[in-house]
């Protein structure tokens, strides 16, 4: 029997699915099923259809592989499909919301419900200057060989124009997917499980950020998990704090320009891919800075804009009207 709600009851983001349809154990069912589709039903879908159109377009077999296994070498098509398959997280995210918890697909972007462009657009500018921040401490640390580009810069070819292109127009998006699926989805399903306030967030917070970290490999060193698991308590905080998933998705579209840009430059984009490894515990230190310097601004600017983090009241109702959105006594007081 679902728990009833109060009249007052303003969810914050990660308690939105207790406005929908009750039974907590939807919140583990579309986990699940969410992380199946992303990472085990599209790979197979479209890395299927990539396969056949370049054969149908006269590759071999083992060109055809060559070209998408971007575990081998990278190649701009191999990129173009990974990015697709991680994007394709956000309407999956979307269908998933509706299908098991009859809320509309706006309430995973946010409490106001829906992206709030212009403090996203914001949060680019801020991740910018975090990322100042944590160039200067890393200039201060001890680094190894490896940690910090150097050498000459890469020849610009076709592919370095090929790749740029890819990741322009699809990394945004491929960010974008990981977020609705690891901060949207998972930090509502989590959220869900318990009822103490205290406990409810950190579980929010924590969960998603362990299965994102341990979803990148579970080979890569310790440094790097604790890195990606970093930024996924500091992503998880951001999404909680601010009501919405703008804040994370800029800081991880500004991340990844950065890592293949600088693999593009300096570097090899395969071994950007595939990092698991090679990275120091100083340099912990200089992605901390980022994190918790964008953190404290995110949040700033989040007050400054007058951004609402929790829900409008539910109106004391435990299951959504049939059109589907919770039951709303009155649209957020602010944007």
């Amino acid at each position: 029997m679902a728990r009833p709600l109060p009249p007052d009851f303003r969810p914050r983001y990660h308690e939105l699915h207790r406005v929908g349809r009750p039974g907590w154990w939807r919140s583990l069912v579309g986990a699940v099923l969410l992380l199946v589709l992303v990472f085990g039903v599209v790979p197979l879908v479209a890395g299927g259809v990539a396969f056949v159109t370049l054969l149908a377009t006269g590759s071999t077999t083992q060109e055809a592989s060559d070209v998408l296994d971007v575990t081998g070498e990278a190649t701009p098509a191999g990129l173009a499909l990974l990015n697709v398959i991680i994007a394709a997280a956000i309407p999956l995210t979307f269908l998933v919301t509706w299908w098991l918890h009859r809320l509309k697909p706006r309430w995973v972007s946010s409490v106001a419900p829906r992206l709030r462009w212009r403090y996203l657009l914001v949060c680019l500018g801020l991740s910018v200057v975090a990322l100042v921040a944590s160039l200067g401490v890393a200039m201060l640390l001890p680094v190894q060989a490896g940690d910090m580009p150097a050498g000459t810069v890469n020849d610009f070819t076709t592919q370095t124009r090929d790749f740029l292109v890819v990741i322009l127009l699809l990394t945004p998006l491929q960010a974008a997917g990981e977020e609705y699926l690891f901060r949207g989805y998972l930090t509502q399903a989590f959220g869900s499980l318990v009822w103490p306030r205290w406990a409810s967030q950190a579980l929010a917070v924590l969960g998603p950020a362990l299965i994102f970290a341990l979803f990148h490999g579970l080979s890569q060193d310790w440094p790097v998990f604790f890195d990606r698991f970093a930024f996924g308590v500091v992503a998880g905080i951001l999404v909680i704090r601010t009501g919405g998933l703008e804040a994370p998705i800029a800081m991880h579209v500004l991340n990844n320009f950065l890592a293949f840009g600088l693999a593009l430059a300096f570097g090899d984009l395969t071994t950007a891919l595939n990092a698991e490894g090679g990275s120091s515990w100083w340099m912990i230190l200089s992605t901390l800075t980022q994190s918790l310097v964008y953190l404290g601004l995110a949040s700033w600017v989040a007050r400054a804009m007058g951004l609402v983090d929790t829900g409008p009241p539910v109106g004391g109702a435990p299951l959504p009207p049939p059109a589907g959105d919770p039951v709303l006594a009155a649209p957020p007081p602010r944007v």
